[in-house]
């Protein structure tokens, strides 16, 4: 056995495994949060529903890590040091199915979707492999920039306010509404010879919104922006690699001072409380709804295989067929427990993986450990109802440099792409792209589409997945290699 390997699998004493997984954790934590914070509020859930999607989340992300790298039989866990947390790719498809069934159906339709994803990919873990050389860095890169691009709205619509509902640009005019009224009551009267409005009839809204874009939410924003580019600036290390989270927290702190923080909620709820499965009850299985999240999950697990084939050369444990198998087939694990227990689909955290080549930590017992703070946070209620008490104007702020880096990535992973010896890749990125952008800058654009499509092609990140793949094979055919792979996990994680 290499001494590599005996990194690996080396046991640390335990004050140092729990500071080193409490670094894990924080390295983690704002990435992990920030899913269900999108998709509680996407489905307009109660307060206390995001706060226990927040402490599920924390629940299956410790459950996850710690079955990954410890290994559940040898059917289970590459036994590498890996964390284990939501992926960004499956928010798109997500948001989309909770803007067509908000509320705790809405919630029920997503978790069933999960739950069917995670079993099917489970079973197609083993084959994923023999799928490598349809994605080339120019298609993983691709996605992954499209993934960041799409989630950037979000990051936006916190700092200035959703584009619907109160925080709408504009709103109806006071005066008109009420006139509208008037009309609507005279023409309900009895012998009344005002013609009533036509039905559905609505004004248009007409007034600047003072509740959109307010200058206080702006300049919070821009200040935690600022710590965060502040603390990467000048600090190095384990704080240059929480700079988001600190961010987050000195936001908190701000928000808190300028009393837009509310606490009542946090005061109210428990200090233990246990994750319960099917919260919202039973889960709804769409057929479309499921195929949707499979096509997510093909991407999540071809983005792991890249990060465990990555993982392999820094620790130096050579990442064999079965073991790739068992990572992945974890994938699909960590997603069916996140449709049981009220969350979402599970893939290694990139960030945590550049950890390890930034530490030089290879003990996959650190992993394990920062698995078990993740659990121990879960069981707190408060902790979430802490989370979900931040303002959003907060998140969006660190919002911008999280889906940011995630664009950022895949330009990385594109700038190891030929293009100069190969325009074809341009063609590929310049179009894959495109069909990328078509649900964010025309969301109507399936209006006359057949509806049970809509949760399908409603993500710009499935459109550009798909489009990347069949480009790729038009114009290069399949040529995508394991060593490519590998090659782009690691510069993405330099």
């Amino acid at each position: 056995m290499s001494s590599s390997t005996q990194h690996v699998d080396e046991v640390l004493p335990a004050p140092r495994l729990f500071v080193l997984g409490l670094q894990h954790v924080l390295v983690m934590y704002a990435g992990a949060i920030a899913v269900p914070l999108i998709i509680g509020r996407a489905l307009k859930l109660a307060p206390e529903d995001v706060a226990f999607l927040i402490s599920a989340d924390l629940f299956v992300c410790g459950i996850a890590s710690i079955l990954q790298s410890l290994g559940a039989t040898q059917w289970f866990g590459i036994k590498l040091p890996v964390m284990m947390g939501v992926t960004f790719a499956a928010v798109g498809p997500m948001v989309s199915m909770a803007i067509a069934h908000s509320g705790t159906d809405g919630a029920r339709m997503i978790f069933g979707a999960i739950i069917g994803a995670g079993i099917i990919t489970m079973l197609i873990a083993p084959f994923v492999s023999r799928m490598l050389r349809f994605f080339p860095p120019v298609v993983t890169g691709t996605i992954i920039l499209v993934i960041g691009v799409s989630l950037m709205k979000i990051g936006i619509d916190w700092i200035f306010g959703l584009p619907v509902g109160p925080t709408a640009p504009k709103i109806v005019s006071p005066d008109q509404a009420a006139w509208l009224k008037a009309v609507t009551d005279a023409a309900g009267a009895g012998g009344s010879t005002v013609p009533a409005p036509p039905a559905g009839v609505a004004l248009a809204p007409s007034l600047p919104n003072p509740a959109y874009a307010p200058l206080q939410n702006i300049v919070l924003s821009l200040v935690v922006l600022a710590i965060v580019i502040g603390v990467a600036r000048f600090t190095k290390g384990f704080l240059s690699n929480i700079a988001v989270l600190i961010g987050i927290i000195a936001g908190g702190v701000i928000a808190a001072a300028l009393g837009l923080m509310h606490f009542e909620k946090v005061a109210s709820a428990a200090w233990l409380a246990p994750i319960r499965p099917f919260h919202f009850g039973m889960p709804i299985f769409d057929p479309v709804l499921i195929a949707t999240m499979v096509l997510v999950m093909i991407v999540v697990m071809i983005e792991s295989t890249g990060m465990f084939l990555a993982l392999g050369e820094m620790t130096g444990k050579k990442v064999t067929q079965p073991m790739l198998s068992s990572g992945l087939r974890m994938d699909g694990l960590g997603t069916l427990l996140g449709g049981i227990f009220n969350t979402f689909p599970y893939t290694s955290f990139s960030q945590n993986v550049g950890l390890v080549g930034v530490t030089g930590i290879r003990s996959r017992f650190v992993c394990v450990a920062g698995g078990v703070i993740l659990i121990v946070l879960g069981l707190i209620p408060k902790m979430g109802a802490l989370v979900e008490a931040l303002p959003t104007v907060v998140l969006g702020g660190a919002g911008i440099v999280m889906f940011g880096m995630v664009a950022a990535t895949g330009i990385r992973i594109l700038g190891a792409v030929d293009f100069k010896g190969n325009r074809n890749n341009l063609f590929i990125v310049a179009i894959a792209l495109g069909f990328g952008m078509i649900p964010e800058l025309a969301p109507s654009f399936n209006i006359w589409l057949p509806k049970v499509i809509a949760p399908l092609i409603g993500s710009g990140i499935l459109l550009a997945s798909v489009a990347s793949v069949i480009l790729n094979l038009v114009f290069n055919g399949a040529t995508g290699k394991a060593d490519d792979l590998r090659t782009a996990a690691m510069s993405a994680e330099a």
